[in-house]
């Protein structure tokens, strides 16, 4: 388990760790990640990068320079003015996030072509659950039947850790993150990253936030 002091220290910009330590703990021993302390600190880093420091459990789609579109898909977007359509003003609600949304994530992931379902099933939760056949996934698998209908329950801090617990240990994250005398942690972290991911987006981050749990949890340092 994680007490609150140590989940602070891991997450200093965090002001309600009083309210996350119980839940994460009730998450990790119901995914099987409190069987030891390297699955803690790598669950604990990954979540920290993917939500802010659990401040942030849904996806912006605000995007307010047409160069950060870019970046962030390359191929749907090769030059700005390809993405200047999408570009929100800062504190306007003009519903380009949603078009946005509608744009990169439709006719993929369980998301029918021209409806919706970008918008509807973006990501949530503390590891980005995201599209529609990844919702009805997590649904299932956490007694949650109606989340298709209401994808904003990703959004509860109960669910929105149940379903990052859930994809850690579905995706087999467990057995990576286990310290063994003949693996390359550092490289087996990377590997957690891409499952998340899809990419090695913000691994300086995320190490970062791993190498700081493991100083706060007592555990060596990594090895690579």
């Amino acid at each position: 388990m994680i007490t609150q002091a140590q989940l602070s220290k891991i997450l200093p910009n965090n002001r309600e760790t009083a309210e996350w330590t119980p839940v994460l703990n009730q998450t990790m021993e119901e995914f099987d990640i409190v069987r030891n302390l390297d699955r803690i600190a790598a669950f604990v880093a990954q979540i920290a990068h993917e939500s802010a420091e659990l401040t942030r459990v849904r996806e912006s789609l605000k995007y307010t320079k047409a160069e950060t579109i870019c970046r962030t898909w390359p191929k749907r977007f090769p030059t700005p003015a390809d993405a200047e359509p999408y570009v929100s003003t800062t504190g306007v609600a003009n519903g380009r996030d949603r078009a946005l949304a509608n744009r990169v994530y439709n006719g993929k992931l369980g998301n029918v072509p021209g409806s919706d379902d970008g918008w509807t099933f973006r990501g949530r939760g503390l590891i980005q659950i995201t599209g529609r056949s990844n919702y009805r996934e997590v649904g299932e698998a956490l007694g949650l039947p109606g989340l298709e209908q209401q994808p904003e329950l990703l959004e509860q801090k109960t669910q929105a850790a149940r379903s990052a617990g859930y994809f850690w240990k579905s995706r087999g994250l467990n057995a990576l993150a286990d310290d063994f005398s003949d693996d390359n942690d550092d490289a087996d972290f990377e590997k957690i990253t891409i499952a998340i991911n899809g990419a090695t987006k913000g691994l300086a981050e995320r190490r970062a936030y791993w190498i700081k749990a493991r100083q706060t949890l007592g555990l060596s340092v990594i090895r690579s």
